[in-house]
C-alpha cells in the first residue's frame, strides 16, 4: 500500500520500499546508508526516467570519435615518418586513451540506462580501466605541452632532449603511472572496505561522484587528492602555453588575430576550458551539495558533469589537434581523393 507522499519502489528481491518526496530534496540529514538506498532507487523512480537523456551525448561522442579516431591513428602508425616523429607518437597515445575512454564510459552509461546490473568484480575491472584510460589521456596531453614547450624553446636542442627512442620509453611510462595512480586510490579503497556492494552494483560514475562526496573519510580523502592531482596537471599546461605565449608575443606571430600561432593558441585554450569547467562543476558540487542544493539536483549535475562535460573534450581533441597538423590533414586527404578515384562510376543512363 502506498503511502500519502510517498513512491513505492519495487527492488529485485520483491521487497517493496517507501521513498519520500522530501527524502529527494536534502541530503544533509540523510546518514551514509539512507543516501545509498536514495541512490540506487533512483533511477527505477518517475523522476528518474529522464537519466536515459544522458545516454545521448556518451552515444553520439563514442560514433564521432570512432569514427574519426581510428582514421587519424592509421594515418600516424601506416606512415614511418610520422609515427618517427614525437609529437606524433603523442598525438596517437593521447587519441588511443581517448578511444578507450569513450568506449568504456558508453558502455556503463549504456548499462545503467538499460537497469542492467554487472558483477562487483567486473564492475570494478571496468572503473579501474576507464581511471587508467582518463589518466592516460591527461598525462599524455601534460606531456604534448611540455614537447611544443621544448621545441619553441629550445629548438637546436629538442631531438637531442626528445628523440624517438626516448619518446617510446616516456609512453610506456606514462602508462605505467595512468596504471599505478589509480591502482593505488582502488587498492586503499578496497583495503578499508570502502567499497559498498550496492554502489558497486550500480556501477554507475556520477552516482559513485555523489557518494563520494558524502561517504567515508578515506573516500573522500581520495575524491580530494585525486581532484588537486589532475587541477596540477591542468595547471602545469596552463602555466606552460602562458610562458610560450609571452616568450614569443615579441615575435610578430600574434599580429594577425587569424594567424596559425593565434588560431592554434584559441584552440588549445578552448580545448584546456572543456577540461577546466567539469573540475570546477564538481568543486561547486562538492560545496553545495552537502547543505544546500537538493539530491536530486545533485544527482543532475554530477550525470552533466559526467555524460557531457568530461567526454565533449575527448571527442573535440581529434578535430581540434589531430587534423590541424598538416602531414595528417594531408594524408587524410589523400586517402579520400583515393576512395573516390577507385570508386566505380555510375552506370550510363
Amino acid at each position: 500500500m502506498d503511502l500519502p507522499g510517498c513512491a513505492s519502489v519495487r527492488r529485485k528481491n520483491g521487497t517493496v520500499i517507501h521513498l519520500r518526496e522530501t527524502d529527494f530534496n536534502s541530503s544533509s540529514d540523510l546518514d551514509y546508508t539512507t543516501l545509498l538506498l536514495l541512490l540506487e532507487e533512483w533511477s527505477l523512480t518517475p523522476s528518474g526516467t529522464n537519466m536515459k537523456m544522458f545516454l545521448i551525448s556518451p552515444v553520439v561522442c563514442l560514433v564521432a570519435g570512432v569514427l574519426i579516431i581510428p582514421t587519424i591513428l592509421f594515418v600516424i602508425f601506416s606512415q614511418f615518418k610520422i609515427r618517427q616523429e614525437t609529437r606524433y607518437m603523442l598525438l596517437g597515445n593521447a587519441l588511443l586513451s581517448d578511444l578507450i575512454y569513450l568506449l568504456f564510459y558508453t558502455l556503463l552509461a549504456a548499462l545503467n540506462a538499460a537497469y542492467l546490473y554487472l558483477p562487483k568484480e567486473a564492475c570494478v575491472l571496468l572503473l579501474f580501466l576507464l581511471a587508467v584510460a582518463y589518466c592516460g589521456g591527461l598525462f599524455t596531453a601534460v606531456a604534448m605541452v611540455l614537447d611544443t614547450y621544448i621545441a619553441v624553446l629550445f629548438p637546436l636542442r629538442y631531438i637531442v632532449i626528445l628523440p624517438p627512442s626516448r619518446t617510446k620509453k616516456i609512453i610506456v611510462l606514462l602508462w605505467m603511472c595512468s596504471g599505478a595512480f589509480p591502482g593505488i586510490f582502488f587498492l586503499v579503497l578496497w583495503t578499508t572496505q570502502s567499497f559498498t556492494p550496492r554502489a558497486l552494483e550500480t556501477c554507475s560514475v556520477p552516482v559513485i561522484l555523489i557518494l563520494a562526496l558524502n561517504g567515508t573519510d578515506v573516500v573522500k580523502l581520495c575524491f580530494w587528492l585525486s581532484t588537486t592531482f589532475i587541477i596540477l596537471c591542468l595547471s602545469v599546461i596552463f602555466c606552460c602555453y602562458a610562458i610560450l605565449y609571452f616568450k614569443t608575443k615579441h615575435s610578430g606571430i600574434w599580429e594577425s588575430i587569424c594567424s596559425r600561432a593565434s588560431v592554434t593558441f584559441l584552440m588549445h585554450n578552448t580545448v584546456l576550458f572543456f577540461y577546466f569547467f567539469p573540475l570546477l562543476a564538481l568543486f561547486a558540487e562538492s560545496f553545495l551539495c552537502i547543505n544546500v542544493i537538493k539530491l536530486q539536483t545533485g544527482i543532475v549535475v554530477s550525470l552533466t558533469v559526467c555524460n557531457v562535460l568530461t567526454i565533449l573534450p575527448k571527442v573535440l581533441f581529434p578535430f581540434l589537434y589531430g587534423l590541424r597538423y598538416r602531414e595528417i590533414s594531408a594524408s587524410l586527404k589523400s586517402i579520400v581523393r583515393r576512395k573516390q578515384l577507385v570508386s566505380p562510376a555510375p552506370p550510363p543512363s
